[in-house]
Order: C-alpha cells, then sequence, then structure tokens
C-alpha cells in the first residue's frame, strides 16, 4: 500500500504531501499519525532548516474523510505546525476545507492557489471547526472576518484569501509548490537556524504576552544565540566579507527555557510556568 503521506527530505528542506489523490487528500486517523511522525523527525532533526506542507494534486485537503464511518476524524496532530521549530510553509496547491484548511492555518507562511475554495464549513455539518481553528484564525485576520468565516461555513477562494491576510500570496495552482521551495530553500540556505527555530517560538508564544514579556524574552534569548556557534561564524564571515557557513545544531543548542518543546520560565523572565501555557 502506499503511504498516505510522502517524505522528501534535500538540501535542507522537508517536502511533506498529503498522498490520498483519488479522495482528494482528504484526512484520516492513519494519515494524522503520518504527519505527526513526521512533524517530529522535522522538529527534531538538524539537517532540516525548513519545512514545505504540500497535497497530491489536485486538491490541499478536501476535509475528513467520512466515507469509512469509523467516527470524527480529528485535526490534532502532535506537534502541530506552530510547535515544529523550523519553519513551515503551507503550499496550498488546491482546495483546502475544514481540516484541510486549519492544517495551512498552522504553519507559519502560506502561499495558496488563486482559483480554489476554502472553508471552514464544519458548522453546516453540524460540528466544529477544530485543531485550534477558533484560537488561529481570530490572530490571523482579527474577530470579524474569522466570526464572517466560521459562523457561515461559507466558502472563499484564494484572492479573497490574501485580502484578509490568510495567504502570503495567492497564485495560479501549478504556481505555488514551485514558490514556497524557493522561500523553504531561501530559508535553509540564508538565515542560522537557532535564530530563526527562537524567533518562530517567540512570534507564536508572544501572541499571549505583553510587550515588556517579549522585550525581556528577546534580550534573554539574545544572550543564548550570542553564545552559540553560528553567532562567532557570522561575526567571523562579516570581518571576511563573505557568506557564513552555519553549523550549528538547533537541537543541541536550544536554550533550556524551552527544552523539549515545553516552555519553563526564561532566567529574569518574572514569568511561571502556569503563565506560559
Amino acid at each position: 500500500m502506499c503511504p498516505e503521506l510522502h517524505i522528501d527530505v534535500s538540501a535542507g528542506v522537508a517536502v511533506l504531501t498529503l498522498n490520498r489523490p483519488a479522495r482528494q487528500n482528504a484526512f484520516t486517523p492513519a494519515l494524522a499519525a503520518e504527519l505527526s511522525a513526521a512533524l517530529q523527525r522535522c522538529d527534531t532533526e538538524d539537517t532540516i532548516r525548513a519545512v514545505v506542507l504540500t497535497g497530491t494534486p489536485p486538491a490541499f485537503c478536501a476535509g475528513a474523510d467520512l466515507s469509512a464511518q469509523v467516527g470524527a476524524v480529528s485535526a490534532t496532530i502532535d506537534p502541530p505546525p506552530w510547535r515544529v521549530r523550523k519553519p513551515m510553509i503551507a503550499a496550498v496547491n488546491g482546495h483546502a476545507v475544514g481540516i484541510g484548511l486549519t492544517l495551512a492555518l498552522q504553519c507559519d507562511l502560506r502561499y495558496m492557489a488563486r482559483d480554489a475554495i476554502y472553508a471552514l464549513n464544519q458548522v453546516r455539518r453540524g460540528v466544529l471547526a477544530d485543531g485550534c481553528a477558533h484560537w488561529l484564525l481570530p490572530r490571523l485576520i482579527g474577530m470579524a472576518n474569522a466570526a464572517d468565516i466560521m459562523l457561515t461555513g461559507r466558502a472563499f477562494d484564494g484572492e479573497e484569501a490574501q485580502a484578509l491576510g490568510l495567504a502570503n500570496s495567492c497564485l495560479p495552482a501549478d504556481e505555488v509548490l514551485p514558490i514556497a521551495l524557493a522561500v523553504a530553500q531561501d530559508i535553509a540556505t540564508g538565515p542560522a537556524p537557532l535564530p530563526v527555530a527562537l524567533s518562530k517560538r517567540l512570534l507564536w508564544a508572544g501572541l499571549e504576552m505583553s510587550q515588556e514579556v517579549v522585550g525581556r524574552l528577546e534580550t534573554e534569548l539574545n544572550q543564548d544565540v550570542a553564545e552559540s556557534i553560528d553567532c562567532g561564524e557570522a561575526m567571523t564571515a562579516f570581518r571576511d566579507r563573505r557568506q557564513p557557513h552555519w553549523s550549528g545544531s538547533v537541537s543541541t543548542e536550544w536554550p533550556a527555557w524551552d527544552a523539549a518543546g515545553k516552555r519553563e520560565p526564561p532566567r529574569g523572565s518574572g514569568i511561571t510556568s502556569e503563565q506560559e501555557e
């Protein structure tokens, strides 16, 4: 049997492809398990610097596959894309509905097909959107826009997704994956891995923090980064007028305050673990 998820790792970029084209890549418990395992690998494997999530054409993910009548299909994956320490790029190359759109929302960047159909339509199926959609969507596009999409369950296209701020760009469907791969390759070869990983984590965590707390965390984390292998290489490369050669390790140089993906208070921050959750 073919795996429900294709995994390709090359030149620092992992491409995870939902692979159920006959069902428009509809989500199943087996696919959730495969995706969870792949994301765990992406989080811990230092050779992976960026991750692209896409679907085998013609769709990205048409939602939960309820055809087998095996019960509710949850959008829960562990770790979710926002907890993976590498940038996650959704190449939404076709329709993304329900769980399919939620998966894209959980990523850091989204490049979306212009003519595809997008919706969080679970209310039209007698249930609620899950996968933290109620937490993600208002933070991405504001409460009024989120309420419009979630309470009506209506569909919209890539042009509207970009206008709302859901899409970094909307493109013809066949251009979505190449653009996402180009961005991923730029991340994999340009910036230092540890600052990128920490910046991603702080962007997501900062949504729940005050300006003062975020500022203190930036100072704390920069103190840690200053002791990293790549910070020294950056200074040497600048003096030598050459491109840096990054060799640092996200997995081994990750600060103790966020070891293993469960945050602990950074030194001197005055934050408790309960406040951070």
